[in-house]
């Protein structure tokens, strides 16, 4: 991949991050990386941390939300290569509460909640498929309500009684983006005896040599820490200065909790392009890997477009409307060419601020954009990230 480095191709991306970094519906900043399955063959870096404030640069230190799902997911994957998880036992045997889970089919007239027992026990295979029931009030309207009328705490508290919520549907049932690797993430604490993060710091960041990144920040990590921003309906950002992920939480949530610096996350892409193997070691086994970038969803099971339903979190979001799309162990898999170039089968994700990245195994590529904005599915960040991932792929063509 390296034939595809050079002046032009740099030029082009860091274009793309200037770009969005001017005008009136501006981003505050943007850093941007693209690697082979060696190391990084982009980096760039625009804008500001927070509006009017210090320059962005590589190691800004950004809440990853949902990127941090396919780290969880991948803890979840050692403890079946050691036979210490079956993706399809009810996962109350490692994670009890899971036993007590009811399903909420409704409100009364007197708006109580109407619950009742699930048909059949959730499993993890569930949990990491995003088809066991849990859902996320931004995308759910039972949700919002339950959020609104009867106090269920936003995720991004950190708290327990934010993932102990009812399922919104029978195990199984469909695909519903929510939760449920938050439920992945206590089902491996459940195993290994440990909290999350110390299992990731184990066993995935000290084999990848990832050091910036955690659920609970160092002072020097905080020092570096963007600001998220929130759009107004006028297209202007005003820092969200009172608004971050709480650092040491109740629950290290797997679904959403980390910290990190773009250059971290890139090597776990390089470790899903090489395999499993990292710098100081295996992280997962080839025949694992090749096994879990494989969508998994079983008709009528897909995925769908994402509900804003909570404007100020989230506007209704899709990554490449009209194309098929499938889930993984755990990320989304494109089953068809995607506008931008991605190949099918390539597999990728986002998290709520703006943050994106994909991880092309045939090419050997993957990239990460990450922004601190809400809602998400901002069109200047998103469509920025688009532009991004197809300005790779345009150089990759004409290589």
């Amino acid at each position: 991949m390296k034939d595809i480095q050079s002046q032009d191709f740099t030029a082009a991306l860091d274009s793309v991050l200037h770009g969005v970094c001017e005008g009136p519906t501006r981003v505050p900043g943007v850093v941007a990386m693209v690697t082979d399955r060696d190391d990084d063959i982009y980096s760039g870096a625009a804008g500001e941390r927070r509006l009017g404030d210090d320059a962005m640069s590589e190691d800004t230190v950004f809440a990853i939300f949902s990127t941090t799902k396919a780290i969880a997911g991948t803890c979840a994957l050692q403890c079946v290569e050691e036979g210490l998880l079956d993706l399809d036992a009810p996962a109350k045997a490692y994670a009890p509460y899971l036993g007590e889970v009811q399903v909420l089919e409704g409100f009364d007239p007197d708006g109580q909640p109407r619950l009742r027992a699930p048909k059949t026990d959730v499993t993890t295979r569930q949990l990491m498929l995003h088809t066991a029931g849990f859902g996320y009030d931004f995308f759910n309207e039972m949700y919002k309500t339950m959020a609104e009328a009867h106090c269920q705490p936003s995720v991004v508290t950190g708290t327990r009684a934010a993932i102990e919520t009812p399922l919104l549907f029978d195990p199984g049932a469909k695909w519903e983006y929510g939760t449920n690797i938050d439920w992945v993430g206590q089902v491996v604490e459940g195993i290994r005896g440990k909290r999350l993060g110390e299992v990731m710091r184990e066993r995935v960041f000290n084999p990848l040599d990832m050091q910036d990144i955690a659920f609970t920040r160092t002072e020097a990590m905080k020092s570096r820490t963007a600001t998220i921003h929130a759009r107004g309906d006028d297209g202007g950002l005003t820092p969200m200065d009172g608004f971050a992920l709480p650092d040491h939480p109740e629950v290290d949530m797997g679904g959403h909790g980390l910290y990190g610096t773009v250059p971290e996350y890139m090597k776990f892409i390089r470790m899903w392009l090489n395999d499993g193997n990292g710098p100081k070691g295996r992280v997962l086994k080839p025949e694992t890997v090749e096994w879990a970038v494989q969508g998994a969803l079983v008709p009528p099971q897909k995925v769908t477009m994402l509900p804003g339903v909570i404007p100020s979190l989230s506007n209704n979001a899709e990554f490449f409307p009209g194309v098929e799309k499938d889930w993984s162990y755990t990320f989304m898999v494109n089953k068809e060419e995607a506008p931008t170039g991605r190949p099918a089968g390539a597999i990728g994700w986002a998290g709520l601020a703006n943050c994106f990245y994909w991880i092309d195994r045939a090419a050997g590529v993957g990239g990460y954009w990450a922004t601190q904005i809400l809602p998400f599915g901002d069109p200047t960040s998103f469509v920025g990230y688009l532009d991004f991932e197809r300005t790779v792929y345009d150089a990759i063509r004409n290589s």
